[in-house]
C-alpha cells in the first residue's frame, strides 16, 4: 500500500515537472522545512532592480512568470486554509503596503485571474535603508510558522503561513 507522503511527493514532482518550461532557466527556489519532514517551498525568478519595475498596485509576476508555491502540508494564510498542493503567488506592490495573493490557477502561461484568487491579503511591508539589487524570497521558520520574506528595491514584506 501507497503512503500518502509517498502519493504526496509523486504528485510535487509531476507539478514540477508541468511548471518547468514556464520557469526561466535562472530561477530559484527558497524552502521552509517543517519538524515532521514536510516542507513548503516557493520558485520565482530573481529579476534585477534594474531591469524590472512592479507594476504598482497590480499583480506582479517577477520575469513574467508568477511565483509558485508548493505545499506538503495544510496552511493557512490570512485565515483561509489552503490544502496541500501547488498554487501561483502573485505580490502587489504599493508604496505603503504590499498584499500577497495566493491563487488556484497553476496552467503554465495562463494570465491573472482574480476569481482564482483562494487568499488574499496586505502584508507587514517595511522600507529597508539599503536597497536590494535583486528580488530576494526567503522563509524563516518558527514553529508552526513558516514567515515568507519578499525584499525588492527598498521594500521588505513579511506573509505569514501557519501550518495545521
Amino acid at each position: 500500500m501507497l503512503s500518502a507522503r509517498f502519493v504526496v511527493a509523486v504528485l510535487s514532482l509531476l507539478t514540477i515537472a508541468a511548471f518547468c518550461p514556464a520557469q526561466s532557466a535562472s530561477s530559484s527556489t527558497t524552502s521552509c522545512y517543517l519538524d515532521d519532514g514536510r516542507q513548503i517551498y516557493i520558485r520565482y525568478n530573481p529579476v534585477s532592480a534594474k531591469t524590472e519595475r512592479p507594476p504598482n498596485g497590480k499583480p506582479w509576476a517577477p520575469g513574467g512568470a508568477p511565483m509558485t508555491l508548493f505545499t506538503e502540508a495544510p496552511l493557512s494564510f490570512a485565515g483561509t486554509s489552503i490544502p496541500i498542493g501547488a498554487y501561483t503567488v502573485y505580490p502587489i506592490p504599493a508604496k505603503e503596503k504590499w498584499t500577497l495573493v495566493v491563487n488556484k490557477n497553476v496552467a503554465a502561461g495562463a494570465p491573472y485571474d482574480e476569481k482564482q484568487d483562494i487568499a488574499r491579503s496586505t502584508i507587514e511591508t517595511d522600507q529597508v535603508p539599503q536597497a536590494a539589487d535583486a528580488l530576494e524570497v526567503a522563509f524563516a521558520h518558527y514553529g508552526a510558522k513558516c514567515t515568507l520574506r519578499i525584499y525588492f528595491g527598498k521594500a521588505a514584506s513579511f506573509a505569514d503561513f501557519l501550518t495545521k
